[in-house]
């Protein structure tokens, strides 16, 4: 399975997407269902935020440039607000491949009832919502998640077991 990337990611980001979604388990999947809407939010806010920010950083200069800085951590405070959008950085992009694992597998799911209940779950609502809306019990919600989960899960499985098989 090839997925296209967009500008930050690279190919260490696609053998990264390859190591970390190949080996996703129901569960994992299952969580990822349950957090996307949030997940999808922080993407944009953090992107937005990041966007804003590019660039508004002053280095020390006059006599602070030349004092002398504790051991052991660096005291510039520019230095540790690069590292700290860095690792920001780093936990988008995370975000980004967790949602984009879903987003690849979403044709998978051709039942009516698993698009609604999948597309309800997308959009942030609970199981229970979810049983209310559609008028199901969340008993029969639950089994049409998890059966979503499992088709979700065999593709996982099947890109790897390709890649196994090609390479």
């Amino acid at each position: 399975m090839f997925v296209r990337l967009s500008g930050a990611l690279n190919v260490m980001g696609l053998l990264m997407i390859n190591k970390e979604m190949i080996g996703m388990n129901k569960k994992e999947i299952s969580k990822i269902l349950r957090d996307y809407h949030w997940m999808i939010n922080e993407i944009k806010r953090q992107r937005k935020i990041l966007e804003d920010m590019n660039g508004n950083l002053t280095a020390q200069y006059g006599i602070e440039s030349t004092l002398p800085k504790p051991k052991g951590q660096n005291g510039d405070p520019i230095i540790r607000e690069v590292l700290r959008r860095e690792k920001k950085s780093k936990w988008i992009e995370k975000l980004e491949r967790k949602v984009m694992f879903i987003q690849e597998r979403m044709d998978l799911i051709i039942d009516e009832r698993e698009k609604a209940v999948l597309e309800c779950l997308l959009d942030g609502m609970s199981i229970k919502a979810i049983s209310k809306h559609m008028g199901l019990s969340e008993r029969h919600i639950f089994r049409i998640k998890n059966s979503i989960v499992d088709k979700m899960s065999e593709m996982s499985g099947m890109s790897g077991m390709s890649e196994k098989l090609c390479g």
